[in-house]
């Protein structure tokens, strides 16, 4: 049996761009882990059996949205704590950019986010801890290259 293919942590990167053009992107410091949810919104609908009326329907479903967030925790870094406040504070989305990495290609996706949350805290004895939530403005094209 093969193994399977994959990608360290580091290979997984979530950037936010600038207002340059172009835009650059960077990654910010601190993440210890880091997420992208995908999800798409259905729309129910019964199926009616037209030989037998009386038959259970089934359910059909079409998409009607589709939608990405990005998560991620980790520790408060001065090397990237003004870049989240000012993303936070723009009432405009912000460019985003996340890549997973693997050895013989990557999978990006490119678009505007807004920062729905962003979370500090700490508890005595520990380090100042940072949580971000992102929801996607608009469409994320994805793209892959070798």
């Amino acid at each position: 049996m093969a193994q399977p293919t994959t990608a360290r942590f580091g290979k997984f990167r979530v950037l936010l761009g600038n207002e340059a053009d172009p835009i650059v992107y960077t990654a910010p410091c601190g993440f210890n882990s880091k997420s992208l949810t995908l999800t798409k919104d259905l729309t129910d609908v019964n199926l009616p059996d037209c030989d037998d009326p009386d038959k259970v329907a089934w359910v059909g479903r079409d998409a009607s949205s589709l939608s990405a967030a990005v998560s991620g925790e980790g520790v408060a870094a001065v090397e990237s704590a003004e870049k989240w406040l000012d993303a936070y504070e723009n009432v405009e989305s912000v460019p985003v950019k996340i890549e997973l990495e693997f050895p013989a290609k990557t999978i990006t996706w490119t678009g505007l986010m807004h920062i729905s949350q962003l979370e500090m805290g700490a508890e005595q004895g520990g380090r100042v801890t940072l949580n971000v939530q992102m929801q996607s403005d608009g469409e994320l094209a994805r793209t892959v290259s070798p």
